[in-house]
């Protein structure tokens, strides 16, 4: 039969990079959030309309003060002071966002200010956009990038991040804002398995940003959902198939199951939604199970529904409580821990998973990852951790690094409904406007986190971050950059790149790897 014209010739792998993933995670998330009880009693509505039937509690939001580039530059931040990275040790930087606040100039570049004192300006990469999606793509080509002849030996960063703002009403309750950053390169802790991802995109008008002047998108919420589950479906179906076609390649004949997967976690628009996702796949697994033991186990007292068909079944209440009821023991072992950040984008789910779990509870576990951005866009694929989960491993470093995430979720400031409510007022009347200083405090923004100093009259943004503890007062302005310390102890993946030695703070910085003149 004929080949296609990307067929592998049987050493290909050799040649790549080993254990390909993500090597290190930060996330940021805004220092306050409105309780979505207090919510419901000041949206009038009947009790439990968010926090049971949503499954939300405590939802982070922005003041004036925070923007899609503020974010971002604070979270890159994090993650290269936290890790002692050096800004030269990066050679791709990619931002997945469906927040826009320029139609023509990227975050990626304006993130590119952080880099300016290392001198480096040879960084690939630029703005993924599509819904939730963005951050996947960005994080897909990240992968692709270290695993092809395009790679220079230097980490890829990806960014992930979005201010969910919406019209009062219904679904008002559903936002969120935050981003996450992680650095992708070889020997990673976290890896993902090759040629594993079962894709599915489709045109659909289920929610969208037509209107160029406001934050707010357009939502058709029955038809999201039924989008998001078919998505899933056809996602599970096709990741099954290739992970079936390589255990045949491998020797091994047997049917692929939900407990293959250690954890699962999904895109989250609201907590409810993925308990659904969960009894999903397990529907998905009986009735592709030629014959399902209905006596005992998962499957019990479930024959009445051997029949159904998938695309009957999206509103079908009947099943979903059925198959709710049948995956509990699994979305608690598997899922629940993921969701202690809904809201905030699938790759927050990570983080989640990373501070939840102990190194060796992690080590080995085969996680699947489902991620959708209306439209639509969806991929199901699968992560998987590291056997090494030895004190001072790559894992344990990563799970360390995130040990102080609840810690940082309780210290947020919880804001009465009424202030929430002033601020997306106050949102929606300036986020577009020239010659605009923001008019909310910095007071109670989390140390390092970078803040609108003002917008000027051609739409200039300035940013400032607040300083750190011990940190002397920082002044309003792009130049307050500070790269951090550059005593690494994330390697460069490859010996070849130039490095910035270790310097102390007094010596300066050295300029290691630059592009073109300066």
């Amino acid at each position: 039969s004929a080949t296609m014209p990307g067929s592998l010739p049987v050493n290909a792998e050799s040649c790549w990079p080993k254990d390909v993933g993500i090597v290190a995670l930060e996330i940021y998330f805004p220092s306050q959030y409105v309780d979505q009880t207090e919510l419901e009693k000041y949206d009038g509505v009947d009790a439990g309309k968010y926090t049971i039937g949503l499954g939300q509690s405590k939802m982070g939001f922005c003041s004036d003060r925070e923007d899609i580039n503020s974010l971002c530059l604070t979270v890159v931040q994090k993650l290269m002071e936290r890790n002692n990275l050096s800004y030269d040790c990066i050679g791709r930087l990619e931002v997945g966002t469906e927040t826009i606040i320029d139609k023509s100039k990227s975050v990626k570049t304006v993130l590119m200010q952080l880099f300016e004192e290392s001198g480096n300006t040879d960084v690939e990469g630029i703005d993924t956009t599509n819904a939730c999606y963005g951050g996947t793509a960005a994080l897909f080509n990240a992968v692709n990038w270290v695993e092809s002849s395009s790679w220079d030996g230097r980490y890829a960063l990806v960014v992930a991040g979005d201010i969910a703002v919406y019209a009062t009403g219904n679904a008002r309750p559903t936002g969120g804002a935050g981003a996450v950053a992680m650095l992708v390169g070889p020997n990673a802790p976290l890896i993902f398995e090759r040629g594993l991802r079962g894709t599915h995109m489709q045109h659909a008008y289920d929610f969208y940003k037509p209107d160029m002047v406001s934050e707010y998108p357009v939502v058709d919420g029955k038809l999201s959902i039924q989008c998001y589950l078919s998505a899933l479906d056809r996602c599970y179906t096709i990741y099954r198939n290739k992970i079936h076609a390589q255990w045949q390649k491998d020797g091994t004949d047997r049917r692929f199951t939900l407990n293959d997967f250690g954890f699962m976690i999904f895109h989250s628009p609201y907590c409810k939604l993925v308990q659904k996702s969960v009894a999903r796949l397990l529907l998905n697994d009986f009735l592709s199970d030629q014959s399902p033991e209905t006596a005992n186990g998962v499957f019990s007292g479930l024959e009445a529904f051997r029949d159904v068909k998938l695309e009957d079944t999206y509103f079908d209440r009947d099943v979903e409580k059925a198959f709710m009821k049948a995956s509990a023991e699994l979305f608690n072992q598997k899922t629940k821990a993921s969701l202690l950040l809904c809201r905030m984008g699938i790759l927050s789910c990570h983080c989640c998973l990373m501070c939840r779990y102990s190194p060796e509870q992690l080590a080995g576990q085969r996680i699947s990852v489902f991620s959708y951005g209306s439209g639509f866009a969806a991929t199901l694929y699968s992560i998987r951790v590291t056997q090494d989960a030895t004190p001072g491993s790559a894992l344990d470093k990563i799970t360390a690094s995130l040990s102080d995430l609840k810690t940082r979720l309780d210290s947020r400031k919880c804001i009465a409904p009424e202030v929430f409510a002033e601020n997306m007022k106050i949102r929606q009347e300036t986020h577009h406007l020239a010659n605009y200083i923001p008019q909310c405090s910095v007071e109670d923004l989390f140390e390092g986190t970078w803040y609108l100093v003002r917008v000027d009259e051609k739409h200039r943004r300035t940013y400032a971050r607040r300083p750190l503890m011990g940190d002397g007062p920082l002044e309003a302005g792009v130049e307050v950059v500070h790269p951090g310390i550059v005593h690494e102890h994330i390697p460069s993946p490859a010996k070849k790149v130039p490095r910035i030695p270790a310097t102390t703070e007094s010596e300066g910085v050295t300029v290691a790897i630059s592009n073109g003149e300066h």
